[in-house]
């Protein structure tokens, strides 16, 4: 099987134009928009031959002239308020029916209908259009065709117009006219039919008929193919230039940030500084703004291995010496065991099992403290009862509570960094030791302070503080790890914990974001 290539995002963006570019057409061609424009624009063209050929009858029948003000005005306010043909929603009719014989017209309408025939010829030789006078029965008087004297009552429009309402519909062509010289539409399929009546007062006198078929799309297009084609091209080129564009702005940029990424993740070093090489300054925001994403996630992941290196190096640092002392003590009483006395015995054996115990203090150690470096963000807690129950469980200090607050941290968390900042108190300043835990909290951020009246640090030791195995308590089994510990599960939780300048004792801050109560809708920051 073929492997899937992805497209690239510059081709995706030529398509998508493409695709917006052919939409309007497309939906202009199915929608048949145009095509139920040239259908309204042929029915005007007859309302308006209809008026004429109704005032033409008027004049040749002799009707009054306030009959005609009467009669026409509203009807030609009707007609023209009256919504036109829409291919969209009208219902084209079948071909109509052959004439058939009727009735002989009645004797005034066909000597008007005589008289307007060289009218309607004429008119005929511009319109193109097919014309026929009925009289009020639907008996063709006049007519371009060959149909005078033939009834062609019963027709929809014809029965509309009998009684007193003009009416234009759709139906059938009669045949596609491919073999008429200089047709208007040899293509289209459908022909436009307008019955107009023509009133004496109430009464209709005759019926105006006219057909025509409209122009087609096609045939209008042809007559435009130079400005189509211009308008494509400008269009193709529109499209070209914007593909350009968003090459420049979104295309290109990703690529480069793309290949310093595959060199980040290859090895491979970046610019000095650290950085990733900067995105063009035409790059759209999203593209430098996922620069700026990688090149944070590349100094994290570098600040990860700096610190796993580091790490590493204490361990084995700490770990040589338990087990360089063990392994003495193990090769002498292996050695000279049946030589030495009780109490040397006793000595070596209490040397093993102090390199045992501390080995085991730093094991315990290291997993608290990637226990705290992989917790989780998120949790609530209510700091004071906290610290009183760690006060409960550090007997051997004077712990004065005192403030009320809640911060978003895991109660555990909270609760193992208060035992690891009261046993560092016990550890440096010894059973007896006053300390003072003062919480609070404002707007969006809750902190709890720890102070004791020990010896405090000196400045040297003050900024190593934090350092995983900086201990000034060795020698009463400190591990060094007891603040690193409380500073992962400050951070993992958001915040931050600090040592505060201080005359007497060590005094430790701790800044976290303040929980927000069920139901408020209060943002932290």
């Amino acid at each position: 099987m073929l492997a899937f290539r992805r497209p690239r995002l510059r081709t995706l963006l030529l398509l998508s134009n493409l695709v917006v570019l052919v939409l309007p057409i497309t939906g202009f061609w199915a929608l048949r928009l145009y095509e139920s424009a040239l259908v309204r624009q042929t029915e005007t063209e007859l309302r308006a031959q209809a008026a004429v050929l109704t005032g033409a009858w008027r004049a040749a029948r002799g009707i009054a002239p306030e009959s005609l003000s009467n009669g026409l005005n509203p009807r030609a306010l009707e007609t023209a308020r009256r919504r036109g043909l829409d291919l969209a929603h009208d219902t084209v009719l079948p071909l109509a029916p052959d004439p058939r014989p009727g009735p002989p017209p009645a004797p005034e309408a066909a000597e008007a209908g005589a008289r307007l025939l060289p009218v309607l010829r004429d008119t005929q030789a511009v319109t193109l259009a097919a014309l026929r006078l009925l009289d009020a029965a639907g008996v063709v008087v006049a007519s371009t065709g060959a149909d005078t004297g033939l009834s062609l009552a019963g027709l929809e429009e014809v029965e509309a117009a009998r009684a007193g309402h003009p009416l234009a519909v759709l139906r059938r062509r009669e045949k596609i006219a491919t073999e008429v010289p200089g047709g208007i539409s040899r293509t289209a399929g459908l022909r436009v039919h307008l019955a107009m009546p023509v009133l004496d007062g109430d009464r209709v006198d005759a019926i105006v008929l006219l057909s025509r078929t409209p122009a087609t799309v096609t045939q209008t297009v042809s007559r435009k193919v130079p400005e189509i084609a211009a308008v494509a091209l400008l269009l193709l080129l529109l499209v070209a230039g914007l593909a350009a564009l968003a090459s420049r702005l979104i295309t290109r940029p990703l690529d480069a940030v793309v290949r310093a990424a595959r060199q980040v993740a290859a090895g491979g070093a970046t610019v000095p500084g650290g950085r990733l090489p900067p995105v063009p300054r035409t790059a759209v925001r999203e593209a430098a703004e996922l620069s700026d994403a990688i090149a944070r996630m590349t100094a994290t992941l570098e600040g990860r291995a700096t610190y796993v290196r580091g790490l590493a190096a204490h361990i084995s640092h700490e770990f040589k010496t338990p087990l360089a002392s063990m392994r003495g003590a193990a090769e002498l009483l292996a050695e000279h065991g049946e030589a030495m006395s009780a109490g040397e015995r006793a000595r070596f054996a209490a040397a093993i099992e102090d390199g045992v115990a501390r080995l085991d203090r730093l094991v315990s150690g290291l997993l608290a403290l990637a226990r705290a470096d992989m917790a989780a963000a998120g949790g609530r807690a209510a700091l004071r009862p906290l610290a009183d129950a760690a006060a409960a469980r550090h007997p051997a200090l004077r712990i004065a509570v005192s403030g009320e607050a809640e911060a978003a941290i895991a109660p555990q968390a909270a609760a193992t960094v208060l035992d690891s900042l009261l046993g560092n108190a016990l550890a440096h300043a010894g059973p007896g030791t006053a300390v003072t835990i003062t919480l609070g909290q404002e707007a969006t951020t809750a902190t709890m302070t720890v102070s004791d009246d020990g010896p405090g640090l000196s400045p040297a030791n003050a900024a190593r503080a934090f350092d995983p195995f900086f201990t000034t308590a060795r020698e009463k089994g400190g591990t060094g790890l007891g603040l690193a510990i409380a500073r992962s599960l400050v951070e993992g939780a958001g915040g931050r914990i600090e040592l505060l300048p201080s005359d007497s004792g060590a005094s430790f801050r701790i800044v976290l974001a303040r929980a927000v109560p069920d139901g408020a809708g209060e943002h932290l920051s």
